[in-house]
């Protein structure tokens, strides 16, 4: 390439260059109101405008005109006369300029007294109390712990009695139900005994002595008194109405019979000496009073009004 030639074209695009940046600082110094005029003076719309000044405040009153000191301010502008105006408009009313608000002025607080010296007496009495007051309340605490114990203890006591009021209940039933079968197990021996008895009297034919499980018989003895033959009579009329208790032990027990003439028995009692127990001394008892009477005819010369009779079980 011919270096001739290229170098006027570069001093152009170097000249335009340098213009536009003259350009280009020109416009950004000038003020936005410019780009405005210039904007409304071609009628061109002002959204195409890159520039949007802001707008000064619009407040109500009179104009205030002030000057600006300072590097950024403006010269003034040159007084122009203006013509009067007839005063047409009342001017406004005069506000009075509100009043400042008052400061708060703090409230001082009067400080409280200095306390007073501690009276050593009073604080130990005042310790005292406290003491005093909480002893009586353990105390009556304690009372009430006692109290409520002694509620359980008696609540206690009354449901024991009241279980052992029930036990003894059913024992006593119990009791009756197996005194009732004992007594019907009595009758039912004493009707055997009766029958065997009947029995006994229809096979021997001795109306004289009646009928018993075993007889009393002779000893092969030489002599035989009458008195012998009427205690083998009563113990033959005894022993068929006596209910034998199991634990009779033999061995002869003497009762005191008191009769009328007649043999009628008027009542019975067991000798002290009589070693069987106090059923078997009720069983031998009831037997003499169950005969109801006694052998008498034949045996008048030796009847006794008050009879020591010697039962022996067989």
């Amino acid at each position: 390439m011919d270096e001739s030639k290229a170098t006027p074209k570069a001093v152009v695009f170097s000249a335009i260059l340098h213009i536009g940046i003259v350009g280009f600082l020109f416009l950004a110094i000038l003020p936005c109101s410019s780009y405005e005029s210039v904007f409304e003076a071609l009628h061109l719309p002002a959204w195409m405008n890159p520039i949007t000044c802001s707008k000064p405040l619009e407040l109500q009153g009179q104009i205030i005109e002030a000057t600006l000191i300072g590097p950024t301010g403006s010269p003034p502008p040159k007084a122009v006369k203006a013509k009067p105006i007839p005063d047409t408009v009342p001017p406004p009313p005069s506000v009075p300029p509100p009043t400042p608000p008052q400061p708060d002025t703090p409230v001082v607080k009067a400080l409280p007294p200095p306390p007073k010296q501690v009276d050593v007496v009073e604080q130990e009495r005042v310790v005292e109390d406290a003491a005093l007051k909480a002893e009586d309340a353990k105390k009556l605490q304690e009372e009430k712990e006692l109290q409520r114990q002694s509620e359980l203890d008696a609540q206690a006591a009354k449901k024991k009695e009241e279980q052992k009021k029930k036990l003894d209940a059913i024992f006593a039933k119990m009791d009756a139900a197996s005194a009732q079968t004992k007594q019907l197990d009595n009758k039912a021996k004493q009707a055997k005994q009766q029958m065997e008895d009947l029995k006994n009297a229809q096979d021997d034919g001795q109306p004289d002595l009646p009928a018993a499980a075993q007889r009393q018989t002779g000893n092969n003895s030489a002599n035989s008194s009458l008195a012998d033959e009427y205690a083998a009579a009563i113990q033959n009329a005894v022993t068929p109405n006596w209910l034998r208790p199991d634990n009779i032990p033999a061995v002869p027990c003497q009762v005191h019979i008191v009769q009328s003439p007649g043999g009628d028995v008027m009542s019975a009692t067991v000798d002290s000496s009589c070693p069987y127990d106090d059923a078997g001394r009720r069983s031998v008892e009831n037997a003499v009073l169950r005969t109801k009477t006694l052998p008498y005819k034949g045996f008048e010369s030796v009847f006794q009004r008050n009879l020591t009779f010697t039962f022996r079980p067989q």
